[in-house]
């Protein structure tokens, strides 16, 4: 029996910057895929058999109807649910929190439903074929023996990232012998007019180098990394009162950063020539149909994917 490796894709957020649409649903593709048709599609040829999609229980039948139903057709596809009211303790700060805690809480949403290594991704981001096939391959030989347990990301050039269209947030890696070491998440990334590409951190204006590795939360663990992010979630949660429910977000990167720093976890930082694109911006749209109309042409994908 093939060893289930499963992609955990995050759907759940509200895309507040790209208008009205949803952007997970929105068609990019010649036949009308979206992007994450393109992400399950090189995913599956890499060897994932089990996909898990993060979603808002409002948007459920909208997911299954434009994009699951057909997924499931070719790859094993289960669904689970971020709910802002799904939190381990202090129950009762729920009702004051405007909106779900973060990407920390979209994975733990998937903990009894994922049975091995995983990766996980989000849903309006195009990766490449490449990425996918380095961490599907690194997760094939995923050990969850190790006396401190090795996770690992998929880092992009930061020049394979930027938009033309407004500003990114990325974190900026810092990586030693091939692992990661820090993990800065920096705002308002974009090339200025004298070509330097800046970012703030912290409030601070920092150069970002053009090498310089970007997480783009392509992320792969092993399954006990469930039961260390619920840890890590009560801890954040216990820190928190109806005066500062709504300060700050339980963030997969940030949890990362904690975990290497206190040396309860390494991360091998798993490197990549893939050009990300997405769809940040609703202007984004046109560019990302323009990439995958050149990709078809040019035979990496088929005009009609699952046909």
């Amino acid at each position: 029996m093939n060893k289930e490796i499963t992609l955990v894709i995050m759907a759940a957020g509200i895309g507040s910057r790209f208008g009205e649409r949803i952007k997970q649903l929105e068609p990019v593709g010649p036949d009308g895929e979206l992007i994450i048709d393109y992400s399950v599609f090189d995913a599956v040829r890499a060897g994932f058999n089990h996909v898990v999609f993060i979603i808002r229980k409002d948007i459920e039948a909208l997911v299954k109807e434009k994009i699951g139903d057909r997924l499931s057709k070719h790859v094993k596809v289960s669904y689970a649910f971020q709910e802002k009211n799904d939190i381990p303790i202090k129950g009762e700060l729920a009702h004051l929190r405007a909106k779900p805690w973060g990407t920390g809480q979209a994975v733990l949403a998937a903990k009894d439903i994922v049975k091995g290594p995983f990766a996980v991704i989000n849903a309006d981001d195009f990766y490449g074929a490449e990425a996918y096939k380095t961490i599907a391959e690194y997760l094939r030989n995923a050990d969850e023996c190790g006396v401190i347990p090795e996770y690992a990301m998929c880092g992009f050039k930061i020049t394979n990232t930027l938009s033309e269209n407004g500003t990114v947030t990325r974190g900026i890696c810092t990586v030693n012998d091939g692992c990661l070491t820090g993990l800065e998440e920096t705002k308002e990334i974009k090339r200025d007019a004298d070509g330097v590409i800046k970012g703030v951190y912290n409030g601070e204006t920092k150069i970002i180098a053009e090498n310089a590795a970007a997480s783009m939360n392509m992320w792969c663990f092993t399954e006990g990394f469930m039961s260390i992010l619920s840890r890590q979630f009560i801890r954040f949660l216990s820190n928190l009162d109806e005066n500062s429910v709504n300060n700050g977000e339980f963030l997969v990167p940030i949890e990362i950063d904690k975990l290497i720093k206190s040396g309860e976890c390494t991360v091998r930082v798993l490197t990549t020539d893939s050009k990300w694109f997405g769809m940040t911006y609703a202007e984004d749209v046109a560019e990302v149909k323009k990439s995958l109309a050149e990709y078809v042409e040019k035979g990496t994908y088929p005009a009609s994917l699952w046909e």
